[in-house]
């Protein structure tokens, strides 16, 4: 059962195979016998999960099911789910009990589906590597010495082990397709603004986009048609339509071209990773697709680019955290001073602090306008290489990361060498372009990934080749070997 997509499982409820009930069990009985070592969880909800699965069956019994009503997910802790324990992966919010539920969370209990617990992350999604967690590293299932990526790691673990369907990742960076791409599954970053940010505890606001994280892109489709669509609660929310993402996978991809940037296939990516990547290529040539080279010159500007944008944005939205509202607060302050200074110092990881120096630097006076506002400058440029890009193509293709999974420790003293595991992925959120990841295949036994990058707001064709290419290969149904349950 465990090995099932999300839009089989779905199909599976609906024909009255099993029930939500039994599903949703399956699913809590692996993570219990399993979850030990990937640590992909902070939090289980056993029995909130199996209450909204009985709810989910009696709906179905009375006609009032939908798409996926009954299927199980997982959420990613940056979430807030009312009465349950919403950390982001930190020390500093290790006992805040959200009051609310985030809209995306709203989404899919509305849609009928069932959230099986909170899954493991880089504190406030700051890392590459799922590291950066005060719960403990999440391990890679395909190898147990390695990273599964960042800072969704606890999500694609999840997935890639079969204890969850799908799940919840946010992409601030990369986030959502670097730890896909490390893990072999699929994830979705869409157009900023598509998924409502209303709930999801703020890194950087103007790059953060949750989206899903799944075996398949249609699997993805269906996360998406629940968490996509304007809410007047999140002011950067897009008022547009919103369309079925699966209406369109099966549409022919003859005549469509595709870019290949220069700049993704220079000395810096492996060759194996080029011969992924030229795989992909090929079987994209059978299905119709044309290619053509094309240059984005400023995206290789992108990570100095966006590790001053996003660190300055980080330590504007972690001010609030002060040990004096909510989070935690340390033990016999002195003065208002020490209670600001001792809490923010022991609820805070080593990445959250570096980050926030950064942040808070390069916004002080006399230096933003030699970083900060230069960063803006060249987010621009990266912006208008897209905009020029997507008036020959329909789409990018290139590599998600420049290397498989590395070892557990295996770059912690060198924070610039982690940044560079988002040298494909940080233009895309720069520029609030949507972007893909899904699995191409191995090296040295581990998975790796291919992205595709669309106009902004068309999520629905990066599906329709994701979904394309996956029905003409098997690398997304490639799988770790873990013993059964």
């Amino acid at each position: 059962m465990h090995n099932k997509t999300l839009a089989e499982i779905a199909r599976d409820l609906e024909a009255k195979n099993y029930s939500s009930v039994e599903v949703t069990q399956h699913f809590l009985d692996r993570i219990k016998n399993l979850d030990a070592k990937f640590n992909s969880f902070i939090t289980v909800t056993a029995d909130h999960a199996l209450a909204q699965a009985q709810a989910a069956d009696a709906a179905r019994a009375e006609g009032k099911a939908g798409p996926l009503t009954g299927v199980p997910i997982a959420q990613k802790d940056i979430f807030c789910t009312q009465g349950i324990k919403t950390s982001c992966g930190s020390k500093m919010l290790d006992n805040f009990i959200s009051p609310y539920d985030a809209t995306v969370v709203k989404k899919f209990n509305n849609a009928g589906c069932v959230m099986l617990g909170k899954t493991n992350m880089d504190e406030f999604a700051m890392g590459s590597s799922n590291e950066n967690s005060f719960y403990g590293p999440v391990v890679n299932p395909w190898q147990e010495n390695t990273v599964p990526g960042g800072s969704s790691g606890g999500s694609a673990a999840a997935v890639a082990a079969r204890l969850t369907p799908g799940a919840t990742g946010t992409d601030t960076g990369g986030s959502i397709r670097q730890p896909a791409a490390l893990c072999g599954i699929t994830g979705l970053k869409p157009t900023y603004g598509r998924v409502s940010r209303y709930g999801m505890v703020a890194f950087a606001s103007s790059l953060d986009q949750g989206g899903p994280m799944t075996q398949t892109a249609e699997d993805a489709a269906l996360m998406l048609n629940v968490m996509a669509g304007f809410d007047e609660r999140d002011s950067t929310s897009l008022d547009v339509d919103t369309p079925d993402f699966t209406a369109t996978l099966n549409k022919d991809l003859k005549g469509m071209t595709i870019g290949l940037p220069k700049e993704f296939f220079d000395e810096r990516l492996s060759p194996e990773m080029a011969k992924q990547i030229d795989a992909v290529k090929n079987e994209l040539t059978k299905l119709g697709i044309n290619f053509k080279e094309i240059s984005l010159q400023a995206t290789a500007l992108s990570i100095p680019a966006y590790y001053i944008i996003a660190p300055a944005e980080c330590s504007s939205n972690l001010s609030r955290f002060d040990g004096v509202r909510f989070g935690h607060r340390c033990e016999n302050p002195k003065s208002l001073k020490d209670l600001y200074e001792r809490s923010r110092a022991e609820g805070f990881g080593t990445e959250v602090k570096r980050r926030i120096m950064i942040g808070t630097y390069a916004l002080s006076a006399g230096y933003y306008d030699a970083y900060y506002l230069k960063a803006l400058k060249i987010r621009r440029l990266i912006h208008n290489d897209f905009e020029n890009a997507f008036t020959e193509v329909d789409a990018i293709l290139g590599p998600t990361t420049p290397t498989p999974a590395f070892k557990i420790g295996e770059k912690s003293d060198d924070p610039i060498s982690l940044y560079l595991s988002d040298i494909y992925t940080t233009a895309v959120n720069l520029a609030g372009l949507p972007g893909i990841s899904i699995p191409c295949g191995q090296i040295n036994n581990l998975p790796v990934g291919c992205q595709l990058i669309g106009p902004r707001l068309q999520e629905a064709r990066l599906l329709n080749i994701a979904h394309q290419l996956q029905q003409h290969t098997d690398w997304h149904k490639q799988a770790p070997q873990i013993e059964a349950n």
